[in-house]
């Protein structure tokens, strides 16, 4: 395949670089596409060394795969164009999300639902991939009424500026902040923009997303997002409650043959999942599994991802590897 990487030099562009050899993604040709000025700098990437080239020429090469992380407004403008030329596009920002024509895409749950049609794929946001994966087959088992979700999100999923200002912090020195306070030390109950109700657009992203991928939009959902001086690795609070009862033992086997998840769940040992551990994995890993006893059929549990591989890039690969899969 003719694999493009839109923001190659980003975080998560340069995970998708990671994650594609670490899979062994089959690629005949890669082109690394950055914003002019970084037009021309060289990547090393599978023993060979690749220079950065712009967007304008990325479409002219029509790649048979984009997989861009560059943002809403380039995502807007540029992956129609690569559309046009044949190029299946796996978008990583929120710009086709919640698009009626477009996929919303996370592998074990939908991929099945990707067609040789399909020019642009949105990849979900890190936080809602991780919370629905564990999820889905609770969802199938019982029904999903409503969820309660708080998240202590790291400050990788901000990008490389805000990794910075929480380091710099750490060793005492003020420089440029990403965010409006200090973060070391600190938590922000402040991710992307407020709406006129109070809501952050992070957490619409949680509501709108989860029903749109576990294709329900009568489940009912409280989101809260707080950034945490984390630096990789998202963890989440999860309440939910259920239309039928269920059991503890069940939903610890229907979570532990759930595809990518992992359950870590032995309070007697202290095991449960942290972002500590969840750091450089493609799993979700899910634990501090219990009943809620103040209403009936609810259930608690705490759910933690590396948000810069499953959230967003390895996501991303396997929808390639699905796009691949319909595409022979």
């Amino acid at each position: 395949m003719r694999v493009a990487i839109i923001g190659a030099t980003g975080l998560v562009g340069r995970k998708m670089l990671k994650i594609l050899a670490e899979r062994s993604f089959p690629i005949s040709a890669l082109y690394l596409v950055a914003s002019e000025r970084s037009v021309g700098k060289e990547v090393d990437f599978g023993g060979d060394t690749h220079k950065i080239i712009g967007l304008q020429q990325a479409v002219s090469l029509k790649p048979d795969i984009a997989l861009f992380s560059a943002g809403g407004k380039a995502s807007k403008e540029w992956a129609p164009k690569f559309a046009e030329v044949g190029t299946t596009v796996i978008d990583n920002s929120s710009a086709w999300r919640m698009d009626a024509d477009k996929k919303l895409v996370v592998p074990e749950i939908n991929g099945h639902l990707i067609g040789e049609e399909d020019r642009i794929i949105a990849n979900p946001n890190c936080s809602t991939i991780q919370m629905v994966l564990a999820l889905k087959p609770l969802h199938d088992a019982f029904g999903i009424k409503r969820i309660v979700v708080s998240t202590y999100q790291s400050v990788s999923g901000t990008g490389l500026k805000a990794i910075e200002q929480l380091e710099n912090e750490r060793d005492g020195r003020v420089e440029e902040m990403v965010y409006p306070y200090q973060i070391d030390m600190n938590c922000l109950p402040h991710a992307g923009d407020f709406d006129e109700d109070g809501n952050t657009t992070e957490e619409i992203k949680l509501v709108d997303e989860t029903r749109k991928i576990l294709d329900d939009q009568s489940i009912q959902i409280s989101a809260t997002v707080v950034r945490v001086p984390v630096r990789g690795g998202h963890s989440e609070s999860v309440n939910v409650e259920f239309h039928s009862d269920f059991d503890i033992a069940n939903v610890r086997r229907l979570l532990a043959d759930m595809p990518g998840v992992t359950l870590q769940d032995m309070p007697e040992t202290n095991t449960y999942p942290m972002p500590i551990i969840a750091e450089g994995k493609d799993d979700v890993f899910v634990g501090r599994i219990r009943r809620d006893d103040s209403q009936p059929n609810t259930l608690n549990m705490w759910i933690v991802s590396d948000n810069l591989r499953k959230g967003a890039a390895t996501n991303a690969v396997q929808i390639a590897e699905c796009v691949i899969k319909v595409s022979v």
